[in-house]
């Protein structure tokens, strides 16, 4: 008896057990199906998710795969294959894979999502133009501009409006404020909006969902655009540094009384925070927005990835990377940062000429001279201030290196692109790693059979030294870049690398070693108003023993050498100063073919009225 009493004790137990499991399986299900029923089904963000799930569904196999023919299989096979590749490729910034997810986004969203000509206006009212966001507006004007210029829509849209000209400064200091705001995009957008076909409103749905999915969010299409580089996460205040309950309560709830700053501009949050470099100008995009911090987050963590470079975590708060483009994007996270943030530079390849490069008044005297240095085999350095073109102008002057001289390249990261610029020549570039140093690479390149070595930054004492090191006995001659301000201050930076490595151990010792191997110097400039140009070319000319001072020298001689500044951009344009020291021309004549050591005579006598003989 007492054993039929406790089975039956169980067994209710038991029932009502899964009665209740029931229940609550059943409570959850309605409520998933009543939170369904309230989102609207043409919303960005629900289009996103049944575009995951669709391109879920057809990367992965299916059951009704087999029994279907050997033919068949394969096909299914490849395509599946495919699009997994393309899936991961797209993150990386692989232009062809973007547009092959893009088409299977077009096909989900006319096929199961059920979006048609009819209904397209409910995911973005096009045709309800008081209703659309800065945001959908400038995504319009955008596509619209492409679509007429390509990769340069963006450039021509900023010239024809000038939207990249200063405008009042809202602080009492009077500095000009470089933006882009809704009112600007209001303002071209009323002017160039026309009525949208269904195909093109359907471009830019897909291209909407497209980056919200796979996609850098609202920098996607910058990024492509022929501009200098796009920068997220780096203005605004972040949730940690809020100062009062007000300003925390404004950020969880967006009250309409949102917080003001101390110029009367509403405090914004670092994931509202969108720049782009514009010919020299740091133009901050107002009116676009991440949206929140876990998409600035996202981005964060894809747009670094190209090859593999290691996860980005806590104990390692930042990434050094180039995407598939060639573009070098940095990444930083907190701790290390204090909030999630990206820099991608970009290099304009099409315009790595001097010519194009270099602009103003008498700009043929550093052109020829920029050449001649070249083809002279002189140690050159290019210096100047973060954004100046120091390496865009190291691109271009590559160009005018005999082509049989082979060339060894040592980067923090793969950004010069020399062999998509000069695919006939015999080049090689070399990374840092976690298991290569820039030391070791340096060190590898003396195997190598390296004519002339380029290094594309000298940003620490050890590569500082071994340039040094490698400027006298390793190579033809070397091309570096900088970040001095002076000659000065490059020759001293030098020497506290040689001093700080141990090389050598007497200052003025190292000092005279370092302006024994620099040839010349190149300083660009960049202005307020994001203007470039060659602030001036100087030579390093070493003293001889015998020699007190130098006839006509405008410079200062310090430690046995002297600065001799031989052009030099004055009010606009560019004038001779003082002629390249007669022992350095003979020493550039006989590296360069005769045709250009008659030119290089020709030069200098135009400029300067000295013969040089052959």
């Amino acid at each position: 008896m007492n054993k039929l009493t406790n089975g039956l004790m169980i067994a209710l137990i038991l029932l009502l057990v899964l009665l209740y499991l029931w229940l609550k399986v059943r409570t959850s299900s309605d409520r998933i199906g009543q939170g369904r029923s309230n989102q609207d089904p043409y919303s960005i963000t629900v289009l996103i998710n049944q575009v995951k799930e669709g391109l879920h569904e057809l990367s992965r196999p299916h059951s009704n795969d087999w029994g279907i023919g050997e033919d068949a299989w394969s096909r299914r096979v490849k395509a599946r294959t495919e699009l997994r590749q393309a899936l991961r490729g797209c993150t990386y910034g692989d232009l062809r894979d973007k547009r092959y997810v893009k088409s299977f986004i077009r096909d989900i969203l006319t096929g199961s999502c059920g979006v048609h000509e009819g209904n397209i206006d409910n995911v973005i009212p096009f045709q309800r133009r008081d209703l659309l966001t800065s945001q959908d507006r400038f995504d319009i004007i955008l596509y619209l501009y492409r679509l007429r210029h390509g990769t340069e829509g963006l450039c021509r849209m900023i010239e024809d409006y000038a939207l990249d000209e200063a405008k009042p400064p809202k602080a009492g200091d009077g500095t000009p404020v470089f933006e882009i705001n809704g009112q600007d995009v209001d303002r071209v957008f009323y002017l160039e909006y026309r009525s949208l076909s269904f195909q093109e409103k359907l471009d830019i749905v897909v291209q909407r969902v497209y980056q919200g999915y796979k996609g850098f969010s609202v920098i996607d299409e910058l990024r492509e655009m022929r501009i200098d580089g796009v920068s997220g996460g780096v203005s605004g205040v972040s949730g940690g540094f809020a100062a009062d309950d007000h300003l925390q309560d404004a950020w969880m709830h967006s009250v309409p009384d949102f917080p003001l700053d101390e110029d009367g501009e509403r405090v914004v949050s670092f994931w509202e925070s969108v720049w782009i470099f514009y010919k020299g100008k740091s133009l901050r995009l107002s009116f676009l927005s991440f949206g929140s911090e876990a998409e600035l987050k996202r981005v964060c963590q894809n747009i670094y990835k190209f090859n593999l470079p290691g996860q980005l975590s806590e104990a390692n708060g930042f990434k050094v990377n180039e995407m598939k483009d060639g573009s070098r994007v940095v990444v930083v996270r907190p701790p290390f940062a204090e909030t999630w943030a990206f820099f991608v530079r970009k290099f304009d390849v099409q315009n790595a000429a001097l010519e194009q490069l270099i602009q103003g008044n008498n700009a043929g005297l550093p052109v020829q001279l920029l050449k001649y240095l070249m083809k002279g085999s002189r140690i050159t350095s290019i210096t100047g201030s973060q954004g100046s073109g120091k390496t865009t102008l190291l691109m271009a002057m590559v160009k005018h290196i005999y082509a049989a001289y082979t060339l060894r390249v040592q980067e923090m990261s793969f950004e010069l692109n020399l062999r998509r610029l000069y695919s006939g020549r015999n080049i090689l570039s070399f990374r840092e790693t976690d298991y290569v140093s820039g030391q070791a690479g340096l060190d590898l390149q003396k195997k190598t059979d390296g004519t002339v070595n380029i290094l594309g930054e000298v940003a620490t004492d050890e590569v500082a030294a071994w340039m040094v090191q490698m400027a006298q006995v390793a190579s033809l001659f070397t091309i570096f870049t900088h970040h001095a301000k002076t000659f000065r201050d490059l020759i001293e930076s030098l020497r506290n690398s040689l001093l700080k490595t141990g090389v050598f151990r007497d200052e003025n010792i190292a000092e005279l070693q370092v302006a024994s191997v620099i040839d010349f110097d190149i300083h660009l400039r960049r202005d307020m108003e994001g203007n470039r140009y060659i602030e001036r070319i100087t030579e390093c000319y070493r003293l001889e023993p015998s020699e007190a001072a130098i006839d006509g020298e405008v410079g200062s001689t310090r430690h046995g050498y002297t600065e001799r500044i031989i052009v030099e951009y004055r009010d606009g344009g560019y004038v001779a100063v003082q002629p390249i020291s007669s022992r350095c021309r003979q020493a550039m004549i006989r590296e360069m073919l005769p045709k250009d050591a008659a030119a290089f005579g020709q030069f200098a006598s135009t400029y300067w009225g000295e013969t040089i003989g052959a």
